[in-house]
């Protein structure tokens, strides 16, 4: 039987490992450098180990008389989720539509509404939320403000994204036959795109009921503030009643969420 004249000595050719190798040196030299330089080592976890169970053990058991306690700042935690979605869908319909190309001919305003969009996608929610609480003071007309921006930002890049990949033979054939820009946009835009903005809406929703339970540890509003105060006072029983009874809303608004968005796409 004839032996085959060339037998590889390994699944990857010689560049192919030289740059793994490579690359593998390159992390390894950023990871010794920065863990030298913020004086941070991955063996410090084990060797604090102790503290982190010391923790874990003050956690329980859940304080469940707390419970009456969380209830109020927890639908005000959704109810702020709601409002914040709802003017963000709002204001994010004729923004998608200013921020997709196939529907704005004007170069100026598409421009500055993507250079717009980048910014507000720049900022962090949790920093909105500062800077609103600085301005308007603490409670949840801050959160709401800093969720309704935030909002904003992630639904109109999904759907200006969504817009500019329809199908424009429909608004073409609208324009063709008179149509002015309402119509095109209502009888050919809307039609293919509002199960997306739907289902995109209800995932910022989802988005927002978390967000607003973290801006709550800045002062704006929600059950963050009041888990901010239990870690203040270190009542850390009551801090795992309400991280439960946070985990177990989230859980049922996804699962509904996801239902609702398995039956629009």
């Amino acid at each position: 039987m004839n032996k085959p004249d060339f037998i590889p000595n390994s699944l990857y050719p010689a560049k192919t490992k030289r740059t793994l190798s490579l690359s593998f040196i390159v992390v390894l030299g950023f990871y010794l450098v920065t863990s030298i330089t913020t004086e941070s080592f991955i063996i410090n976890f084990f060797l604090k180990i102790s503290n982190v169970t010391d923790l874990v053990e003050r956690f329980f058991p859940p304080d469940w008389s707390y419970i009456s306690i969380i209830y109020p700042k927890l639908f005000e935690t959704i109810h702020m989720a709601v409002i914040a979605t709802t003017v963000a869908v709002i204001i994010s319909i004729p923004f998608s539509l200013l921020a997709a190309s196939n529907i704005t001919t004007n170069k100026w305003i598409y421009n500055f509404m993507r250079m717009l969009l980048n910014i507000i996608r720049t900022i962090p929610d949790i920093i909105l939320a500062v800077v609103f609480v600085a301005l308007f003071g603490i409670g949840a007309f801050s959160g709401i403000i800093a969720l309704i921006i935030f909002a904003i930002g992630i639904l109109v890049k999904l759907m200006s994204e969504i817009i500019e990949a329809i199908d424009m033979n429909p608004s073409e054939a609208i324009k063709a036959s008179g149509g002015n820009s309402l119509q095109t946009i209502w009888f050919a835009v809307v039609p293919q795109v509002l199960p997306q903005f739907i289902s995109f809406s209800l995932y910022v929703f989802e988005i927002n009921i978390r967000a607003s339970v973290v801006l709550g540890l800045v002062g704006a509003g929600g059950i963050g503030q009041l888990i901010n105060q239990r870690i203040n006072f270190m009542d850390y029983q009551a801090v795992l009643t309400t991280v439960l009874v946070i985990f177990a809303v989230v859980v049922v608004i996804d699962w509904i969420s996801g239902k609702l968005r398995e039956g629009l796409v």
